[in-house]
């Protein structure tokens, strides 16, 4: 919940600047103190009328409004909340801010803060692609800005790709998260989540039904008790979790690689599955039919990531938590897993496909440490997220 927050709500000028209403309504729900400062550009989406009356708030325009000057200013107006949120952020707002321009208020205040940020861009696909955006995304970063989004999808300009702003309720998940100050506030958790894809020539690859879904709820419910969250993702079919550091990969190398640049950390969580083994030597060209027959693929073992970060010597996290997803005797043969890997904890689950558990909504786990097994009833993969948030909580506390 956000009661007592403060947020100073800043909407560009964009299409997407209509869902800033709505954000403006379910932070209020959740208690929190809206302020909203509306850009030149952004009044031609939505009126101050509407922003005042959702955010039952003055809404603020002009950076040489002498009065707002005398009895507040801007540098006490940007320093005043708890975080601010840039939704819609447009290309030319995030410019402004990656180059330290301040000429007008919603500028100047982002120049002016030393209050955390958090911006949901909002533009058109081949805006956000190119090269001048991206480079100013990169320098935002280094500067502390949180992302939430974009999605991918339709465009009001009819093309389709990464550029729709996030949903209201998901940037409201990415403040909660920014702001969280629970029992796992100060700590770094690094999450691996979804499949792998391992390249058979650049058309075909080898990969597992993981939807990701599960390490998403993860990320979200170990945010909203206030952690440091490095998510590294292969291609999952479910968005990763919002107000959390993403990392995206392709194959278990690349994986291995980003988890290894974002260690140290004081939890490890390694929910993906990745695939055991890859094409070695995958072709450059697609691979044809031929009248001499089948091709012949030849395999070579993936790395261990698990294994390889429960068993350092140096900088080993201080809870190290698997996963084992089986088919048949899953007790024993993740039992067996957590020895072999050397991880504090294995979370075991039966996916067969009758269980419906891979790709689907809901999971039952068992979790198996040095205290033995404890199994817990089939739930919502958001509630098995929950509940293993809170206990990885009281392991590391």
């Amino acid at each position: 919940m956000l009661r007592g927050k403060r947020i100073l709500l800043i909407i560009g000028g964009g299409i997407a600047a209509f869902k800033s209403l709505d954000l403006i309504r379910r932070l209020r729900e959740r208690g929190a103190d809206v302020t909203p400062v509306l850009t030149k550009a952004g009044t031609e989406f939505v009126t101050p009328l509407s922003v005042a009356a959702l955010s039952g708030s003055k809404v603020y325009t002009d950076l040489f409004d002498l009065t707002d000057e005398a009895e507040m200013g801007h540098i006490q107006l940007s320093r005043s909340a708890d975080l601010i949120v840039v939704a819609p952020a447009t290309a030319d707002l995030m410019a402004k801010m990656a180059q330290g321009f301040a000429n007008d208020l919603a500028s100047t205040l982002l120049l002016a803060t030393d209050t955390p940020v958090l911006v949901a861009p909002a533009m058109n696909v081949r805006m956000w692609q190119h090269a001048a955006t991206q480079r100013n995304i990169a320098t935002l970063k280094d500067d502390g800005v949180v992302f939430v989004g974009p999605n991918d999808g339709d465009m009001a300009c009819g093309e389709f790709g990464p550029g729709r702003m996030s949903e209201p309720l998901g940037i409201v998940a990415a403040v909660e998260a920014k702001l969280a100050d629970g029992p796992l506030k100060g700590k770094r958790v690094l999450i691996t989540s979804g499949p792998t894809h391992e390249p058979i020539d650049p058309v075909r690859y080898i990969a597992n039904r993981s939807s990701g879904a599960q390490g998403t709820s993860l990320g979200n419910a170990l945010a909203a008790l206030g952690a440091d969250v490095v998510f590294v993702t292969g291609p999952a079919d479910v968005a990763p979790p919002s107000g959390v550091e993403v990392i995206a990969v392709q194959t278990a190398q690349q994986m291995l690689e980003a988890v290894q640049a974002a260690l140290p950390s004081d939890v490890a969580i390694f929910a993906a599955a990745v695939a055991d083994w890859r094409v070695e030597g995958a072709s450059d060209r697609k691979l044809k039919k031929s009248k001499d027959g089948l091709p012949t693929l030849s395999f070579a073992e993936n790395p261990d990531i698990l294994a390889h970060v429960a068993q350092l010597k140096k900088g080993r996290p201080s809870l190290v938590v698997g996963f084992a997803a089986e088919t048949n005797d899953v007790e024993a043969n993740a039992t067996a897993k957590r020895k072999r890997k050397g991880c504090d904890w294995i979370v075991a689950n039966d996916v067969s496909p009758e269980t419906g558990i891979m790709g689907g909504s809901e999971n039952a786990v068992s979790i198996i440490s040095d205290a033995g097994v404890e199994e817990w009833p089939r739930m919502s993969k958001d509630n098995v997220a929950r509940k293993l948030a809170q206990r990885i909580a009281e392991a590391i506390a």
